[in-house]
């Protein structure tokens, strides 16, 4: 029997009486000498595994006294990991299948592209540069706005598109999500109004419910949100807060029309009220859309992204450009919150990327492969009677109408038996009118077997009468 293994059995044991309640939170643990002799293991063996255990938060130690059961602190109950086909499918159905996953599982409803698509050299030469790098870089705390280099080169990409604005009206977060996070810790109190679009990405909903405001749904068409719907909605609802994807919409692929934009940012001027424009899928469009963000020069408008789709979602870095009033605001929230910016390591490790000439190649060749993989993908869902609501400009989304009658979470279910995690539409609809659509990500479908389980899991679900879309007009 290897080290490994008897340590492993002394933190089953534990584990085991723990479960059981014969050790209660707070109750001293077995002294080290006698657990060795029950277990019939050496001293250091059980040592170990109450260091083990003590990283994992199962037990603590006290300074001469010994290691104690931690308490009961965890506010959720802890979920097996892995595909549950029991789950409920709620806006954390996709992110939990998806991100818990085997190596082996079919992903084709996951929101992120193939691991072997990203710039793998530019990121390991980046690493190595970093491995030279001054000692303060590797070891410090971020600055309380980030990495200046980064925030120069991110404000001078939004010039460039018309968005006047410098460094200082630039702050970088730790991740994508955590800038709309923090921005509704900003903006948001409980009880609030804000408004969505229906269908729209499901964390979203997800961050918005852990804030406690309510959500009020807009239909959604292909140039965007219903404008008499918004408007409606503004007048009824008075939201304080409208959140939405300007370009390559999420999961609908659709982009804003000048027209829409144009309404969208004169009700909005009117009600007073804030738009957060998440930019995240930007670089995949072959031209820029209309943003709000520049049409409104951050009056009203605060715009956020990452670089987690085009560039690595394991070196996170999310950034948020407003008002330099708001971003003084943020800066001191984000202080309270994180302690200061982004990981310093992440910040340069991703400005390296992006500043290389690489970078740029990288993202040409991604538009090209990705055009080519959405029209050979709607060719191959259509054969399933699976049809795209429409084709994208970019990106890597399909927004599609499944066969009449067939209800998406079924689908998903279905599937997920036969190991290949989809995106059923009413997670992305916080009314609950996507029952019969579904998101695909066509570079996660480059395995015919997708197809032919598809195809499969239709055979298998039940038909039900009723086939709304709960779109607004086009």
């Amino acid at each position: 029997m290897t080290q490994g293994t008897r340590r492993a059995g002394v933190m089953e044991a534990i584990q085991r009486r723990i479960n059981s309640r014969a050790l209660q939170p707070g109750e001293k643990l077995p002294s080290i000498r006698g657990f060795a002799a029950t277990m019939q293991v050496s001293p250091s063996t059980v040592v170990e595994a109450y260091d083990r255990l003590a990283a994992d938060g199962i037990i603590y130690a006290r300074r001469g006294s010994g290691f104690y059961v931690a308490p009961l602190t965890q506010p959720f109950a802890v979920a097996k990991v892995g595909p549950q086909l029991d789950r409920s499918v709620d806006p954390f159905w996709v992110s939990r299948q998806s991100l818990d996953a085997g190596a082996d599982t079919l992903k084709p409803g996951c929101g992120w592209l193939p691991a072997e698509w990203m710039p793998h050299t530019q990121m390991r030469q980046a690493l190595r540069s970093l491995g030279r790098a001054e000692e303060v870089l590797l070891t410090d705390y971020g600055s309380t706005q980030g990495a200046m280099n980064l925030r120069r080169l991110l404000a001078r990409q939004m010039m460039d598109e018309g968005l006047n604005l410098g460094p200082d009206q630039v702050l970088l977060t730790p991740s994508g999500t955590q800038a709309i996070d923090l921005i509704c810790r900003f903006l948001l109190r409980p009880g609030d109004t804000v408004l969505v679009d229906d269908p729209c990405y499901f964390n979203f909903q997800a961050l918005l419910r852990a804030h406690q405001v309510h959500m009020i749904a807009v239909p959604y068409g292909k140039n965007g949100p219903d404008t008499d719907h918004f408007e409606q909605a503004l007048i009824q609802h008075k939201p304080s807060l409208y959140i939405t994807n300007s370009a390559l919409h999420n999961p609908t692929g659709a982009s804003l029309s000048p027209q829409v934009a144009h309404k969208i940012l004169t009700l909005a001027t009117a009600h007073d009220m804030v738009i957060i424009e998440d930019d995240i899928f930007a670089a995949f469009e072959p031209t820029p859309s209309p943003r709000l963000a520049t049409l409104d020069g951050l009056q009203q408008v605060i715009r956020v992204g990452s670089f987690s789709k085009t560039l690595s979602a394991s070196v996170r870095c999310g950034y948020i450009a407003a008002r330099p009033d708001w971003i003084e605001a943020l800066v001191d929230l984000q202080v309270a919150t994180n302690f200061g910016g982004p990981s310093p390591v992440a910040s340069e490790l991703i400005y390296s990327v992006l500043s290389s000439g690489s970078y740029r190649k990288h993202i040409e060749t991604l538009r090209d492969r990705l055009a080519i993989l959405r029209s050979d993908t709607a060719g191959r869902l259509s054969e399933l009677g699976i049809i795209p609501w429409l084709m994208p400009r970019g990106g890597f989304y399909l927004w599609c109408k499944l066969p009449d009658g067939v209800d998406s979470a079924d689908l998903a279910r279905a599937a997920l038996a036969d190991n290949m995690v989809l995106a059923p539409g009413n997670v992305f609809s916080v009314p609950q009118t996507m029952t019969h659509f579904m998101r695909f990500n066509v570079s996660q479908m480059q395995n015919p077997q997708i197809f032919e389980l598809l195809e499969q899991a239709l055979a298998e679900v039940p038909t039900c009468k009723g086939t709304g879309n709960g779109f607004g007009k086009d």
